[in-house]
C-alpha cells in the first residue's frame, strides 16, 4: 500500500457490523449510516512500532508468564507471512496475540468460566515481522469455552491477533481457528463472516514448521486489505 493512496476495503470478506446471531453486534453496531473520510497523510503513513526492542520472551508464550513451571497444554508454533493487498512481504508490523489456556480460560477478571486458570500462562505475546514479513509465536493450543451468547454456546479454539501493517488504514483485529474444529458449524462469530472469507481465519497444520518431538507447527498467512483480505473480527 502506497503512502498516497489505499485500496478501497472489500466488505464483502467481512462480517457485517449488525449479525443478530452474534448478540454482541446488537448493542455495540451503528445505528446510523457510516460517515466515509478520505485517507489523509496520518492514515496512510503510520502509526509505526517505536516501543522497546521487543526480545523471543515475548513471542515465547511458553516462557512469559512462567512462575514455577511450564504451561500445561499442547505446545504449538504459529507462523505465517503479513502481506498487502498486492501480495507483498510487510516487515516490522507489530503483531500481537492473546488467548485462552488449555482449559478454555483466560487471565481476566471477567472471565469466570468453570475451568482453571494456569499459574504458569498468561495467554499474550507480541513480534515484530522480520524482512520477509514473517511472524512466529510459540505457545499452547487453546481450548474450546463456553459463553452466553445462546444455550449451550460454545467458541471453537481460536487465537486473537492485533496487526498495525504500514499505516492505521491496515489496521486489524480478527481471530485465528483451527483445521476442522466440530464447533464451526455452531459459532455465530465465524458464521457471521462470509462463507467464502471463512477459509482466511482457519491456520493450516504444516509439518515442516513442526518441531520434532516438540511442538506441532500452523501456518497463518495474512492480508490487510484488498480483495484477499483476512476478515476482521471482534
Amino acid at each position: 500500500m502506497s503512502a498516497r493512496s489505499a485500496q478501497a476495503r472489500d466488505w464483502e470478506s467481512h462480517p457485517p457490523l449488525l449479525w443478530p446471531d452474534y448478540k454482541s453486534t446488537v448493542l455495540r453496531a451503528p445505528q446510523q449510516p457510516l460517515v466515509k473520510l478520505d485517507h489523509g497523510p496520518s492514515e496512510l503513513t503510520g502509526p509505526s512500532y517505536v516501543g522497546p526492542e521487543l526480545t523471543a520472551l515475548d513471542r515465547d508464550l511458553t516462557r512469559n508468564g512462567r512462575r514455577n513451571g511450564e504451561p500445561l497444554g499442547q505446545r504449538i508454533i504459529l507462523t505465517g507471512r503479513v502481506l498487502d493487498e498486492a501480495g507483498r512481504p510487510i516487515p516490522n508490523a507489530l503483531v500481537e496475540i492473546w488467548q485462552a489456556n488449555a482449559a478454555g480460560r483466560y487471565v481476566h477478571l471477567v472471565d469466570q468460566h468453570d475451568a482453571p486458570l494456569d499459574p504458569n500462562f498468561i495467554g499474550a505475546g507480541r513480534c515484530l515481522t522480520d524482512a520477509n514479513g514473517v511472524y512466529e509465536f510459540l505457545t499452547v493450543k487453546p481450548g474450546a469455552y463456553s459463553w452466553r451468547n445462546h444455550p449451550n454456546a460454545w467458541r471453537p479454539a481460536h487465537v486473537h491477533f492485533s496487526l498495525f501493517g504500514s499505516s492505521i488504514a491496515a489496521r486489524l483485529v480478527t481471530q485465528m481457528y483451527f483445521p476442522d474444529d466440530p464447533l464451526f458449524p455452531y459459532d455465530p462469530i465465524f458464521n457471521g463472516v462470509p462463507e467464502a472469507a471463512r477459509e482466511r481465519l482457519v491456520a493450516k497444520f504444516s509439518l515442516e514448521a513442526t518441531k520434532a518431538e516438540f511442538a506441532l507447527g500452523f501456518v497463518w498467512d495474512i492480508v490487510l486489505r484488498g480483495r484477499h483480505a483476512t476478515p476482521f473480527e471482534a
